[in-house]
């Protein structure tokens, strides 16, 4: 819509609508600064640079909101630093948490996929019960299973395992991953959308569900598999509560990037004067994202939209 439609659009409206859009969007700047303030103090402290009159860098939180002096000397840090007796213990926990994200992002799409398939075409017994059961199981977080998971996975070696520490990594991602396919309902969505007459041609032609799945399903499918997989890339990259559960304390060279920076600030040897590094640590972790938010933004919305008006 061009500047002058909406302008005269606006125009033609009543003074009572006039009132209700002004305030809807004075009320949306006040939250989208509220929203905002946090994020540019946490980037501003980490470009933060100050010494004291001795010479002693100020790495702690400080009254003043805009750095008096800016550098790139927390990042520096932040990457070469030993945390925990771990040396450039930082790269190896963003390397840690990548690991795991490209894993459960292969595994959990692959799995909410095939479930979405299998519950948007194909019809079978207890079919709309399972649904309905999922929808409840979603009403409850996730957290709630964590000590069940936890114990599971100890009694099968894969968490609290002082002989194979790394093996709580490949616990994280199944704990993850296992249980990824509850979450269909939006790509159940998005394949309602995709003609039933397809699958039938295909059935006609001997195709089977998996040839069916692969070659007619998929292909037509690109926004919700770009959006499960962003999902599913997103999730381990910024869970913290699964990660320290199941890694545990006693292993900070297989930590995740959310646990050892929360661990330089609140953990067994916290020190308040790493906070900027802290912060530097923040931004790094949401760059990532960011990205591929900004690139894959299209894809998303169509993942959404469409799962969401069919679904």
């Amino acid at each position: 819509m061009s500047t002058d439609l909406k302008q005269k659009k606006f125009r033609s409206q009543s003074r009572t609508q006039k009132v209700s859009l002004s305030a809807t969007y004075i009320i949306l700047i006040i939250l989208a600064i509220i929203w905002i303030i946090p994020l540019l103090w946490i980037a501003l402290s980490a470009f933060r640079c100050e010494f004291q009159p001795d010479g002693t860098f100020i790495g702690r939180v400080t009254s003043n909101f805009f750095p008096k002096a800016v550098g790139l000397k927390n990042f520096k840090d932040l990457f070469t630093a030993t945390y925990y007796g771990v040396p450039n213990a930082f790269p190896k926990w963003i390397f840690n948490t990548l690991i795991i994200a490209i894993f459960d992002c292969i595994i959990s799409t692959f799995l909410v996929l095939s479930v979405a398939y299998c519950m948007s075409k194909l019809r079978f017994k207890m079919r709309k019960p399972f649904m309905n059961l999922s929808m409840v199981i979603g009403l409850f977080p996730s957290f709630m299973s964590m000590i069940a998971i936890y114990f599971l996975l100890k009694s099968i070696g894969l968490t609290g395992n002082p002989a194979h520490p790394e093996y709580s990594v490949i616990g994280l991602i199944l704990a993850y991953s296992a249980g990824a396919g509850m979450g269909f309902q939006v790509a159940k969505g998005f394949f309602d959308v995709i003609p039933n007459a397809l699958v039938e041609s295909a059935k006609l032609d001997g195709c089977t569900n998996y040839q069916i799945f692969r070659r007619i399903i998929l292909p037509l499918s690109k926004p919700i598999i770009i959006y499960q997989a962003l999902m599913s890339f997103t999730g381990p990259w910024m869970d913290f509560i699964f990660a320290k559960v199941i890694i545990g304390a006693d292993n900070p060279a297989h930590w995740t990037v959310s646990v050892g920076l929360y661990s330089l600030l609140f953990g067994t040897h916290p020190d308040t004067n790493l906070f900027t590094q802290f912060a530097a640590g923040c931004v790094i972790v949401a760059i990532p994202i960011v990205t591929l938010f900004m690139f894959l933004q299209q894809y998303y919305v169509e993942g959404v939209t469409a799962g969401a008006v069919k679904g």
